[in-house]
């Protein structure tokens, strides 16, 4: 059964950027979008760029290192094969809470 863990507050999370925390020895990122947010793996599955550090537009993320870019809802590389592993996210109570996906957590 999935966990849900806090992880931070909403304030701690600009609109249009992200953030990267650590979650059962896992690096997260998590990003605050118009409509929401959307949390993935922080390293790009092409060479481990930090994806928080990526600019956030069109609720894509795209890596500072090789300008990958990949959909922060589905995962999926624009244009590209690779994917990141997105985990649920959920604002409550001024906080923001992750429950990692079942294959990250597998992986880990």
């Amino acid at each position: 059964m999935s966990t849900w863990t806090r992880i931070a507050d909403v304030t701690d999370v600009p609109l249009l950027e992200g953030r990267s925390v650590e979650l059962d020895g896992r690096r997260i990122a998590i990003f605050r979008l118009p409509d929401g947010w959307a949390a993935t793996d922080a390293a790009c599955p092409h060479r481990g760029g930090p994806l928080q550090d990526g600019i956030v537009a069109d609720s894509c993320v795209t890596c500072p290192l090789h300008q990958r870019r990949f959909d922060l809802r589905s995962g999926a590389q624009v244009g590209g094969e690779d994917r990141v592993a997105v985990h649920e996210v959920e604002e409550r109570d001024g906080g923001l809470w992750v429950r990692l996906a079942v294959a990250a957590r597998v992986a880990a």
